[in-house]
């Protein structure tokens, strides 16, 4: 089993899908990269060399943010705009879709479970 950048990146699959498994890294980003490293990208995972691992390592950490430090990177802008009160970081502190998406309908993913709220149904007349 390969270890790239601290992920097992799975071995029966094509190495450019393979890479795409690392946070930070997409179908392009895998392609790019195995070009610098100069590594077919259709072989799979298990045949590949301790020497092309170690290239494609070096290309990684040479040029590309991965991983925990991305992900540090990305919670700190959040964390900033947040901090400046800005509409989009109220709109995270909310857990609402923060980039101009309806919510009166659509939205469940960012929101969560429905919730019902009660005494907004009709009621029915009574006899008096």
């Amino acid at each position: 089993m390969a270890r790239i950048s601290g992920v097992t990146i799975p071995n029966e699959k094509q190495v450019w899908v393979s890479l795409t498994y690392v946070y930070g890294i997409g179908p392009k980003s895998a392609y790019e990269i195995l070009a610098l490293a100069k590594v077919e990208p259709t072989i799979r995972t298990k045949d590949l060399t301790d020497a092309e691992v170690s290239r494609i390592q070096d290309v990684i950490s040479a040029s590309y943010t991965v991983e925990g430090e991305l992900q540090r990177i990305v919670s700190a802008n959040i964390k900033r705009l947040k901090d400046i009160k800005s509409y989009r970081g109220s709109r995270h502190s909310l857990s609402l879709p923060s980039r101009g998406q309806r919510t009166k309908t659509n939205a469940r993913t960012r929101r969560g479970k429905k919730m019902t709220v009660s005494g907004t149904a009709k009621r029915a007349l009574s006899k008096t």
